[in-house]
Formats: structure tokens, C-alpha cells, sequence
């Protein structure tokens, strides 16, 4: 079989890239090695964000890019990305009050017209900011946004496979060599297949990749890991904060499912991708982030999950894990058939990565340069306004119950129509999961396994982790 472009990587960037291509009208195959967003693109903080400490790096491009592709992501994915409200106080500042007045400026300014409101000092009406912080209530309000990263991956393979694109999980990339004008790659699924194009999105292993086609890059990898954890909730309210803290990082902490927060996260150096291991000394340090700030405290013993992801990033040879670039490099190998390595990058800036991927193979491939996806709507975005829509679900189908019928609306947006046609009930196999929605999975967006199921397509693990065994027989039916 002969592909236009060969993929190896099913993260967000391998995803936004397959998307992009096959609208373009190229035949694509992408091959992932697990479960799509099985590592770095499930492992985020899940915000939409310029990223306001990136300023302090100068890194002002990457900044106004975000915040444009966070307002592009908004409007194309309304299901899936939330405005969320940031308080950020300034008790425990490690910076001028001048200088975060003039960076959060900074930050609307790049923003352009948006969607979202300006920055703001914080009120003395503010209560329910401020209520739950212990000391100075002065500080700082601004916006951005909170993303299901490992449904919007999926949500980019959906638009990909919907124009031809074919997404192959649990199948390895295990060679790749130049024949003349192609690539010919051996699959771990038997296979062998020629493609005019190669692109290496394998995240933490894009070097190992490299090693494996002996291809040398001109660009190195520096993996860093980020940590989080889960903790009963800290204070009331849909608003997040953003906590500065004594060695100049800034920890959030960020409303989670139905009662609870996420802490996150850390810059840790390391070796190779499987360090991806939320530490002891990481759980202490986000708590005693968190404990500076709240009145409500926490300890070890509250963590009720964590996670660690392996970031990839471009490595520019700053002497911190923190101070790295989150700018993508996207670099052209042209020794024969291209191949397109990705070194960095952000979920938030993805489908910018994947127009800029496209702009450079796409002359290496006879195709016209086009941008396909600036003001596409992802798969079960076509809806107005997301409040009224799960109010409409809720009604229409009542069986579900106001608690599942969001979390549905949140996954699946306009596709639920589609699933629950016909439907009149369903069961519950804990947590609001139903045998309905476990094979929609399974048949529509590559679910495998129970893991797949519920901490990736659903959070429904966290409220129900012994439904495991039932959501794994009705995936082998």
C-alpha cells in the first residue's frame, strides 16, 4: 500500500498534522504505537493559554500565536474548551506588582480582539475569589481557557479518518528506509507500506525515531517532565488560580470533575520518556504550593490520582527545565523522500504546528499550499452556546440525568444525537458510563482498553474504577 504521507505519533501534534493533510486531499496513514494521547497529550495541565509566564522569556511570538489559536479553538470546539476564570494573588510575589500589571497588559494586547475579558485587579467584592486564601487578598484576574486534551486529539483523528485519513493505534513504526521517491516502513501490524513523506511526531521519542530511520537532526530534544495531582476540592467556585511560589515557577490549581482540584505541575529533568512517574517529592511540592495559599490544607494522604507527562521540547540550551522553550521546531530532512521531525510544541498550538507542517511538505509533495482548518469546527462542535445545548440534551433525552447528560454534551457535543438515536435507556456500569456509550468507543474512536475508556475518553475512572472489568468485556464482544 502507497501513502501521500506516513505519520508516526497519534499525540495532538500527529493528530492536527494528519487532519490538516488529509483535507488537503493526501492519503494519510498514522501510526501510533498505544492508545491516541496516551502519554505527553493526556498528561497536560488541560488549559488553552497564551502562556503568561512566557513573557517573562520574551517569547512573545509563541505568546500572541496561542492566544489567536486559543480563540480559533474556542469557537471550533465549544464542547470540548471552556472560558475559565484565573485569579492570580499576589500574597507570596516573588515579582513587583508593576511588573504583573504590565505583563497581564502585555497579554491582552497580544490577544487582539477577543472573546474573553481583559485582566483586571481583583475587587473588594470579590469574596468568592478571595474567601478561600489565606493573607493578602490583592492580586490579579484574567482569562483563559480549560481543554479535555485527550478528546481533542481524539477530535482531530475523527476529522482526519472522516476525509480518508487512516488511523492505525496499537501499531509500532518498527523501521523506515528511502527506496528512490519513498519511504518503505515495517509495521508492527505485519505490514509493509511505501509513502512519498514521513513525519516523526513521537513526542519524547522523536529522537529514538530518528535513530531508527539513521537519520542525524540538526535539532535536539530536551525531555522535561510535568506532574500533577488530584485532590479533594479546595474551594468552591468554577475560577482557577494561578499561585506564584518561592522559586519563581507558578503552580495552578484548577477545578476538577465534580468535586475536586488538579495541582500542577513540576519542570523535572530526565533521561528517557518512560520517567514519566509523578514522584514523592512532587506530590509534597504541589501541596505546599497549594498549602501557601489556601485556608483549606492538604496532605499527602488526600492525593486521589496523579499523572506525569514527558515533555518534548525544543531544546535551546537554557540552563533551567523551566526556562526551556515551549516554541516548536518543525525541521525538514531532504536527503531523498522528505521527513518532517517535530521537536516541541504545545496542545494549544497545535492545528497552527500542523498548518506550518503542511506549508513545508506540501511543495514536496505537489500540492497546492492551502490552509484547511483556521475556522473548521472539530466533530461535535456545531453547536451555540454550550449551556443551552446540555440543556437541550437533558431534555431530550431525560433518561440520562442532569450530571450525565453534561458530561456527555462535554464529550460528544452534537455526535450524541447519533449515538442515543432510537435509544430509550441505559444502563449505568458506575460512574454514568453505559454499555451504549463503552462500544461508541470502541467502534467510533479506537477504545481498546478499559484504560482507554475511562481516563482518556472519560474521567469516569476517577469516580468509579472498579467498573474496569465490565467496561473490558463489552470492549472483547
Amino acid at each position: 500500500m502507497t501513502y501521500d504521507l506516513l505519520i508516526a505519533g497519534g499525540g495532538i501534534n500527529g493528530c492536527a498534522i494528519a487532519r490538516e493533510a488529509s483535507l488537503l486531499g493526501l492519503k494519510v496513514l498514522l501510526v501510533e504505537k498505544d492508545d491516541l494521547a496516551s502519554h505527553t497529550s493526556s498528561a497536560s495541565t488541560k488549559l488553552i493559554h497564551g502562556g503568561l509566564r512566557y513573557l517573562e522569556t520574551y517569547e512573545f511570538r509563541l505568546v500572541r500565536e496561542a492566544l489567536h489559536e486559543r480563540e480559533r479553538l474556542l469557537a471550533a470546539a465549544p464542547h470540548l474548551i471552556r472560558p475559565l476564570t484565573f485569579v492570580l494573588p499576589h500574597a507570596h510575589a516573588v515579582r513587583p506588582w508593576w511588573m504583573v500589571r504590565a505583563g497581564l497588559y502585555l497579554y491582552d494586547l497580544l490577544a487582539g480582539k477577543s472573546s474573553l475579558p481583559r485582566s483586571r485587579g481583583l475587587h473588594a467584592a470579590d469574596t468568592e475569589f478571595t474567601d478561600p486564601l489565606k493573607g493578602d487578598h490583592r492580586g490579579f484576574v484574567y482569562s483563559d481557557a480549560w481543554v479535555d486534551d485527550a478528546r481533542l486529539t481524539l477530535a482531530n483523528a475523527l476529522d482526519a479518518a472522516a476525509h480518508g485519513a487512516e488511523i492505525a493505534t496499537r501499531t509500532e513504526l518498527l523501521d523506515a528506509r528511502r527506496e528512490g521517491e519513498y519511504w518503505k516502513a515495517e509495521l508492527s501490524d505485519g505490514r509493509t507500506v511505501e509513502a512519498r513523506g514521513l513525519v516523526n511526531a513521537a513526542g519524547p521519542w522523536v529522537r529514538s525515531l530518528l535513530d531508527r530511520v539513521d537519520v542525524d537532526p540538526r535539532s535536539e530534544v530536551r525531555l522535561v517532565k510535568g506532574s500533577h495531582i488530584v485532590v479533594p476540592r479546595l474551594f468552591e467556585g468554577d475560577h482557577a488560580y494561578i499561585l506564584q511560589q518561592p522559586d519563581r515557577r507558578i503552580v495552578f490549581a484548577i477545578p476538577y470533575e465534580n468535586g475536586f482540584t488538579e495541582i500542577g505541575t513540576t519542570d523535572i529533568p530526565v533521561e528517557k520518556p518512560e520517567d514519566a512517574v509523578c514522584s514523592d517529592d512532587e506530590v509534597q511540592y504541589l501541596l505546599d504550593a497549594v498549602n501557601r495559599y489556601f485556608t483549606r490544607q492538604v496532605a499527602p494522604a488526600d492525593v486521589v490520582w496523579k499523572w506525569s507527562g514527558v515533555r518534548p521540547l525544543h531544546d535551546d540550551g537554557a540552563a533551567k527545565a523551566q526556562a526551556v522553550t515551549r516554541d516548536y521546531v518543525l525541521e525538514i530532512d531532504q536527503a531523498g523522500a522528505p521527513l518532517l521531525s517535530v521537536f516541541g510544541g504545545k496542545i494549544t498550538t497545535a492545528r497552527a504546528l500542523a498548518e506550518e507542517a503542511l506549508e513545508k511538505l506540501a511543495p514536496l509533495l505537489d500540492v497546492p499550499v492551502q490552509p484547511m482548518t483556521r475556522a473548521r469546527v472539530f466533530p461535535g462542535g456545531a453547536i451555540a452556546g454550550f449551556d443551552d445545548f446540555a440543556a437541550k440534551v437533558a431534555a431530550q433525552w431525560p433518561f440520562l440525568g442532569t450530571g450525565r447528560a453534561r458530561r456527555m454534551a462535554h464529550a460528544y457535543g452534537s455526535t450524541i444525537g447519533e449515538m442515543l438515536e432510537g435509544v430509550t435507556g441505559l444502563d449505568d456500569l458506575g460512574g454514568g458510563l453505559s454499555t451504549v456509550e463503552v462500544r461508541w468507543m470502541r467502534d467510533r474512536e479506537w477504545a481498546r482498553t478499559a484504560e482507554d475508556v475511562l481516563w482518556r475518553r472519560s474521567k469516569v475512572g476517577l469516580h468509579a474504577p472498579e467498573s474496569a472489568a465490565k467496561v473490558a468485556a463489552i470492549l472483547d464482544e
